[in-house]
């Protein structure tokens, strides 16, 4: 469980520091506003899935 939660971190960190923000930012606004909001909606439902799963789930 240890490795599994230290690949998550990893992964994380590649992720965070390999995508620019500045290439997000200009592709949500190519691709609309309501798209740009849509991928955020996700990214931060996938942010919290990921820490509620790091954290131990639901108790039952």
């Amino acid at each position: 469980m240890r490795s599994l939660r230290f690949s998550l971190f990893l992964l994380l960190g590649v992720l965070t520091f390999s995508l620019s923000s500045c290439d997000a930012v200009a592709g949500i606004f190519k691709a609309g506003a309501y798209t740009g909001i849509i991928g955020v909606v996700l990214v931060i439902a996938l942010i919290i899935l990921f820490i509620s799963k790091m954290s131990g789930g639901s108790n039952s």
